[in-house]
């Protein structure tokens, strides 16, 4: 492993590194994915002995409004800073320019 695998890590994980976490992380991933793979090995030949629990299916139910139109509508305005009739008044985050 090396330092470029380290910070491309970091990256994926979108996690900031100092130079000195990079180094002791170049010394301890080494070891700690030698862990994991002899854990994983471990846990593998169990689940191959585990017991089949049977079928297994999503329940769905039917998409409906459990609430009444309007019904929260006069409590959420009520917090909101601004507000511009039944509307809320957010702060504009999407340039047009682009």
């Amino acid at each position: 492993m090396e330092r470029t695998d380290i910070e491309h890590l970091a990256r994926l994980a979108r996690i900031k590194l100092s130079e000195p976490e990079k180094d002791s992380l170049l010394a301890e991933l080494p070891q700690i994915l030698n862990y994991v793979s002899v854990v994983s090995d471990i846990a593998g030949e169990e689940v191959d002995q585990a017991p089949q629990v049977g079928a297994r299916f999503n329940v769905f139910r039917p998409d409906e409004a459990t609430n009444e139109p309007d019904e929260y509508t006069k409590d959420i305005l009520a917090e909101m800073p601004q507000t511009d009739g039944r509307f809320m008044k957010v702060k504009k985050i999407i340039s047009q320019d682009e």
